[in-house]
């Protein structure tokens, strides 16, 4: 894994979550499945980084229901990602506004939401986001992404140096060594190339939908029993 998950994104300790009307669960990862019992012997499948988890009605942990889940890596230690169509009760001009470190207030008001990023660490914060200039405090993680977990991405929004395209999340998700090979065997997850079309452009009620189309597969005719004839 690339990405340290032991820096504390937007590190100021002022940023209020409060309007999310989500609680934190560190000891929760993807869903209610158990990892297998020996992480070391799972059977490790070709990476899906840069890949979209789309989840099937047979998943029906309340934390991933519906979601779609840009995974930003996945090796044989395990994965992680960013849910991208779980909005929260918090836009990203409040958020702004409830960090001490950052002065501007940003005219007109930044009104897109802030987003819930996955079950873990929600009093974290990520900002995924296309390509810039000073890429010194953002990770690539394609010719067309990158993620920051720095303040100076963050106080850059709603000026002229903030990124053409971005999103904002609290929480990340994460799966440990064979457990997400574990939950696409049990058809819990459908998997796709990430699009970046349906990541920034594509209205949020519509994402799961578009990457099912990605597919080919019609939402309808989803059932909760595929695979389990």
């Amino acid at each position: 894994m690339t990405i340290d998950k032991t820096k504390t994104p937007f590190a100021d300790s002022d940023i209020s979550t409060e309007h999310s009307e989500v609680q934190s669960n560190t000891e929760h990862t993807s869903s209610e499945h158990t990892p297998p019992e020996s992480p070391s012997e799972a059977k490790m499948v070709n990476s899906l980084k840069n890949h979209f988890l789309i989840a099937m009605p047979s998943l029906t942990d309340p934390y991933f229901k519906n979601s779609v889940v840009y995974l930003c890596e996945h090796d044989e230690q395990g994965a992680m990602g960013f849910i991208i169509n779980y909005p929260v009760k918090l836009t990203i001009q409040e958020l702004l506004k409830s960090a001490e470190s950052i002065s501007h207030e940003p005219m007109p008001p930044i009104t897109e939401p802030v987003f819930l990023g996955g079950p873990l660490d929600m009093d974290r914060g990520f900002v995924l986001h296309s390509p810039i200039e000073d890429d010194s405090q953002s990770t690539l993680l394609n010719e067309q992404l990158m993620m920051s977990n720095s303040n100076l991405i963050l106080s850059s929004l709603g000026t002229e140096t903030q990124p053409e395209k971005y999103m904002v999340a609290l929480g990340y998700s994460s799966w440990d060594s064979g457990q997400l090979e574990e939950e696409i065997s049990n058809n819990q997850w459908l998997t796709v190339q990430c699009e970046m079309d349906i990541m920034f452009n594509t209205p949020v009620s519509k994402r799961w939908n578009s990457s099912l189309q990605q597919l080919g597969v019609d939402p309808s005719q989803l059932s909760s029993e595929v695979g389990h004839a």
